[in-house]
């Protein structure tokens, strides 16, 4: 991955191989990113309120239908990565609470970039692989009992 003192840098070692997670990974990245920059410059109140209300949506939603894959994979470590995805929601909920008690500032944006960077980071590169790998093995399973039946 390319160094970058703020903001998201995606890159190939990011990818899961499902299509429709690594598309809305790599569209968080970007929005993030846009987001995060127009925030930094320190002009605008409005940007970190943006990127806050953004990061609460998206995590729900995004969240769920993740959580929805691992349910309908049987995915055996299902409940603790529902318990990360928990916990993540709370530390957005207090950058949120800190946001909303102080206000926009310097100390603030800088915390948002750098834990979203590296909760996120990390969470794809360690937690939602082994999703993909459990997929994949359903998957590499069913093609070779298929294969037997024949």
């Amino acid at each position: 991955m390319r160094e970058q003192k703020y903001g998201l840098a995606w890159d190939d070692s990011l990818k899961l191989g499902n299509e429709q997670v690594d598309t809305r990974h790599k569209r968080l990245f970007e929005l993030l990113n846009e987001l995060i920059f127009q925030c930094m410059d320190g002009s605008s109140i409005v940007k970190l309120q943006e990127t806050l209300d953004f990061l609460v949506d998206y995590t729900v939603h995004h969240f769920y239908d993740e959580e929805s894959i691992q349910v309908q994979c049987n995915f055996s470590e299902y409940t603790r990565h529902k318990q990360l995805h928990e916990s993540f929601k709370e530390t957005v909920g207090g950058l949120v609470q800190r946001f909303a008690e102080s206000g926009s500032s310097k100390e603030l944006s800088d915390d948002v970039n750098k834990i979203i960077v590296r909760w996120l980071t990390g969470h794809i590169r360690q937690e939602d692989k082994k999703i993909v790998e459990h997929i994949r093995r359903i998957e590499t399973q069913t093609i070779t009992d298929r294969f037997y039946r024949l």
